[in-house]
Protein backbone atom coordinates (compact mmCIF):
# COMPACT_ATOMS: atom_id res chain seq x y z
CA UNK A 1 0.00 0.00 0.00
CA UNK A 2 0.93 3.52 -0.88
CA UNK A 3 1.51 6.59 1.35
CA UNK A 4 -1.78 8.77 1.84
CA UNK A 5 -1.54 11.25 -0.54
CA UNK A 6 -1.07 14.79 0.91
CA UNK A 7 -2.31 16.77 -1.47
CA UNK A 8 -4.65 16.57 -4.34
CA UNK A 9 -1.43 16.45 -7.19
CA UNK A 10 -0.07 13.46 -5.15
CA UNK A 11 -3.75 11.69 -4.91
CA UNK A 12 -4.24 12.20 -9.07
CA UNK A 13 -0.29 11.19 -9.47
CA UNK A 14 -0.84 8.36 -7.36
CA UNK A 15 -4.52 6.65 -8.66
CA UNK A 16 -2.96 7.62 -12.57
CA UNK A 17 0.52 5.57 -11.66
CA UNK A 18 -1.26 2.55 -10.87
CA UNK A 19 -3.96 3.20 -13.57
CA UNK A 20 -1.37 2.73 -16.07
CA UNK A 21 0.03 0.36 -14.93
CA UNK A 22 -3.13 -1.61 -14.67
CA UNK A 23 -3.95 -0.70 -18.54
CA UNK A 24 -0.36 -1.82 -19.50
CA UNK A 25 -0.56 -5.39 -18.04
CA UNK A 26 -4.49 -5.71 -19.72
CA UNK A 27 -3.11 -4.25 -23.09
CA UNK A 28 0.02 -6.79 -23.36
CA UNK A 29 -2.57 -9.49 -22.73
CA UNK A 30 -3.96 -11.63 -25.83
CA UNK A 31 -7.85 -12.19 -26.72
CA UNK A 32 -7.19 -15.09 -25.34
CA UNK A 33 -5.53 -14.68 -21.71
CA UNK A 34 -8.21 -11.70 -21.18
CA UNK A 35 -11.30 -14.14 -20.60
CA UNK A 36 -8.83 -17.35 -19.18
CA UNK A 37 -10.27 -17.26 -15.65
CA UNK A 38 -7.99 -18.30 -12.36
CA UNK A 39 -7.54 -20.64 -10.02
CA UNK A 40 -11.09 -18.22 -8.10
CA UNK A 41 -12.88 -18.13 -11.84
CA UNK A 42 -12.62 -14.62 -12.49
CA UNK A 43 -10.81 -13.90 -15.88
CA UNK A 44 -9.22 -10.48 -16.30
CA UNK A 45 -11.80 -8.97 -17.93
CA UNK A 46 -13.71 -10.05 -15.08
CA UNK A 47 -11.47 -7.87 -12.68
CA UNK A 48 -11.94 -5.05 -14.78
CA UNK A 49 -15.16 -5.46 -14.58
CA UNK A 50 -15.52 -5.66 -10.85
CA UNK A 51 -13.37 -2.14 -10.86
CA UNK A 52 -15.70 -0.25 -13.24
CA UNK A 53 -18.31 -1.11 -10.85
CA UNK A 54 -16.51 -0.13 -7.39
CA UNK A 55 -15.37 3.03 -9.22
CA UNK A 56 -19.19 3.76 -9.59
CA UNK A 57 -20.11 2.69 -6.58
CA UNK A 58 -17.63 5.37 -5.19
CA UNK A 59 -19.23 7.90 -7.42
CA UNK A 60 -22.45 7.75 -6.62
CA UNK A 61 -22.48 5.69 -3.13
CA UNK A 62 -19.61 7.42 -1.61
CA UNK A 63 -19.21 10.68 -3.13
CA UNK A 64 -22.69 11.27 -4.11
CA UNK A 65 -24.42 10.13 -1.06
CA UNK A 66 -27.22 8.03 -3.26
CA UNK A 67 -28.64 4.57 -2.31
CA UNK A 68 -26.12 2.22 -2.51
CA UNK A 69 -28.21 -0.38 -4.03
CA UNK A 70 -29.89 1.78 -6.86
CA UNK A 71 -25.91 2.51 -7.51
CA UNK A 72 -24.82 -0.75 -7.87
CA UNK A 73 -28.15 -2.00 -9.47
CA UNK A 74 -29.09 -4.62 -6.98
CA UNK A 75 -31.64 -5.16 -4.73
CA UNK A 76 -32.06 -3.32 -1.57
CA UNK A 77 -31.04 -6.46 0.67
CA UNK A 78 -28.08 -6.76 -1.22
CA UNK A 79 -25.80 -4.16 -0.43
CA UNK A 80 -27.74 -3.74 3.34
CA UNK A 81 -24.97 -5.54 5.18
CA UNK A 82 -22.34 -4.30 2.37
CA UNK A 83 -21.86 -7.86 2.34
CA UNK A 84 -18.49 -8.15 -0.03
CA UNK A 85 -18.85 -11.43 -0.91
CA UNK A 86 -22.58 -11.28 -2.00
CA UNK A 87 -21.94 -8.12 -3.86
CA UNK A 88 -19.30 -9.15 -5.82
CA UNK A 89 -20.63 -12.39 -7.05
CA UNK A 90 -23.91 -10.24 -8.04
CA UNK A 91 -21.59 -8.05 -10.02
CA UNK A 92 -19.52 -10.94 -11.42
CA UNK A 93 -22.53 -12.83 -12.43
CA UNK A 94 -23.99 -9.45 -14.37
CA UNK A 95 -20.75 -9.14 -16.20
CA UNK A 96 -20.03 -12.53 -17.05
CA UNK A 97 -21.17 -12.78 -20.43
CA UNK A 98 -19.80 -8.96 -21.60
CA UNK A 99 -17.51 -8.79 -24.09
CA UNK A 100 -13.71 -8.19 -23.55
CA UNK A 101 -14.21 -5.05 -25.94
CA UNK A 102 -17.12 -3.61 -23.84
CA UNK A 103 -15.61 -3.86 -20.47
CA UNK A 104 -12.28 -2.21 -21.39
CA UNK A 105 -14.84 0.59 -22.97
CA UNK A 106 -16.57 1.14 -20.08
CA UNK A 107 -13.84 0.97 -17.33
CA UNK A 108 -11.63 3.48 -19.73
CA UNK A 109 -15.16 5.71 -19.38
CA UNK A 110 -15.57 5.35 -15.46
CA UNK A 111 -12.44 5.95 -15.34
CA UNK A 112 -12.67 9.04 -17.01
CA UNK A 113 -15.47 10.16 -15.06
CA UNK A 114 -14.25 9.69 -12.03
CA UNK A 115 -11.11 11.31 -12.54
CA UNK A 116 -12.92 14.46 -13.79
CA UNK A 117 -15.18 14.43 -10.78
CA UNK A 118 -12.42 13.80 -8.35
CA UNK A 119 -10.35 17.23 -10.01
CA UNK A 120 -13.21 19.17 -9.22
CA UNK A 121 -12.93 18.46 -5.73
CA UNK A 122 -10.77 20.14 -2.96
CA UNK A 123 -8.45 18.51 -1.40
CA UNK A 124 -10.31 19.81 1.97
CA UNK A 125 -13.33 18.12 0.17
CA UNK A 126 -11.66 14.85 -0.08
CA UNK A 127 -10.58 14.87 4.01
CA UNK A 128 -14.17 15.73 5.07
CA UNK A 129 -16.14 12.18 6.78
CA UNK A 130 -17.66 10.59 3.94
CA UNK A 131 -20.86 10.41 4.96
CA UNK A 132 -23.11 11.47 8.42
CA UNK A 133 -24.44 7.65 8.01
CA UNK A 134 -21.08 5.56 7.90
CA UNK A 135 -21.89 2.42 8.88
CA UNK A 136 -20.61 0.87 12.09
CA UNK A 137 -19.11 -2.12 10.45
CA UNK A 138 -16.50 0.15 8.67
CA UNK A 139 -14.73 1.72 11.84
CA UNK A 140 -16.29 3.52 14.99
CA UNK A 141 -14.56 7.06 13.63
CA UNK A 142 -15.37 9.07 11.50
CA UNK A 143 -12.76 8.14 8.13
CA UNK A 144 -12.44 10.94 5.41
CA UNK A 145 -13.38 10.15 2.30
CA UNK A 146 -10.21 9.88 0.65
CA UNK A 147 -9.87 6.45 2.47
CA UNK A 148 -12.83 5.44 0.02
CA UNK A 149 -10.83 6.92 -3.40
CA UNK A 150 -7.71 5.58 -2.63
CA UNK A 151 -9.63 1.67 -1.63
CA UNK A 152 -11.99 1.40 -4.63
CA UNK A 153 -9.11 3.68 -7.15
CA UNK A 154 -5.42 3.17 -6.37
CA UNK A 155 -4.92 0.43 -3.85
CA UNK A 156 -7.72 -1.48 -5.89
CA UNK A 157 -6.16 -1.25 -9.03
CA UNK A 158 -2.79 -2.45 -7.65
CA UNK A 159 -4.37 -5.47 -5.86
CA UNK A 160 -6.61 -6.69 -9.20
CA UNK A 161 -3.13 -6.01 -11.13
CA UNK A 162 -1.41 -7.85 -9.12
CA UNK A 163 -4.01 -10.81 -8.75
CA UNK A 164 -4.19 -10.72 -13.03
CA UNK A 165 -0.02 -11.14 -12.66
CA UNK A 166 -0.08 -14.15 -10.92
CA UNK A 167 -3.20 -15.90 -13.62
CA UNK A 168 -0.61 -15.09 -16.44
Amino acid sequence: MSETPRTKDELMKQIGDEWTALMDLAGRLSPEQMVRPDEGGWSPKDNLAHLAEWMKILMGYHMDNRPSHEVAGLAPEATADWDFEVINKLLFERNRDRSVEDVLSEIKSVYGQLTAKLEAMSFDDLMKPRRADDPAIWSSEEQPLLNWVLGDTSEHFAEHRETIKKSM
